[in-house]
């Protein structure tokens, strides 16, 4: 059997189950992480290119050129973000103090250095809010310039990793990370 042949069987199957009114079971038969993967490649040809410029200014190469405009400490959040695809838990920001810095310093080159330091040490500060406040400006600029579901892949957003140690322990990572697929994103 081919590939396309055994789309047309899942297609087939899908369409009688949701017409018996049976979507839990394709979503049980499908699962949630393929569920994701799906979103992700079914929004891929809605998304656009990000490019980053030698200057740190923004652009959605494939929505006519838009310039994504923000602050350069909305950009220098945005820029450790992509650089770890993994996640950062904002508890542990302070773990990547001296690269927030140095994206900041890159992004704000007439700025003085001393006030840079302070707003790297309160974005980093798991006591302020000064870091929720930086994301929800980065997700109110994205959802400016496109609409909310294709806005999602750009923004700092939440992912709970579950984690279980040795026997009756579990405990939660609850990481903030950027989910657009970095081959878009596009560096000058």
């Amino acid at each position: 059997m081919t590939a396309e042949e055994m789309a047309a069987e899942v297609r087939e199957l899908t369409e009688r189950l949701h017409a018996m009114g049976r979507n839990d079971l394709v979503l049980k038969a499908i699962g949630v992480p393929m569920l994701e993967e799906l979103r992700i490649e079914a929004a891929r040809g809605q998304l656009s290119r990000l490019l980053i410029t030698h200057d740190f200014r923004f652009f959605l190469l494939d929505y006519e050129r838009k310039e994504v405009v923000m602050q350069p400490v909305h950009k220098a959040v945005y820029l450790l973000f992509l650089a770890h695809p993994e996640g950062i838990e904002f508890k542990r920001l302070s773990d990547y103090r001296d690269e927030l810095l140095r994206y900041y310093r890159a992004t704000a080159r007439l700025m003085d250095v001393e006030k840079i330091k302070e707003s790297v040490d309160r974005l980093t500060n798991p006591l302020d809010n000064a870091i929720h406040e930086k994301c929800s400006r980065i997700r109110k600029t994205f959802e400016e310039l496109m609409d909310e579901y294709s806005a999602c892949y750009y923004h700092i957003s939440s992912h709970t990793r579950r984690h279980v140690n040795g026997s009756s322990r579990i405990w939660y990572e609850r990481l903030k990370l950027i989910t657009l697929p970095r081959e878009l994103v596009v560096w000058e």
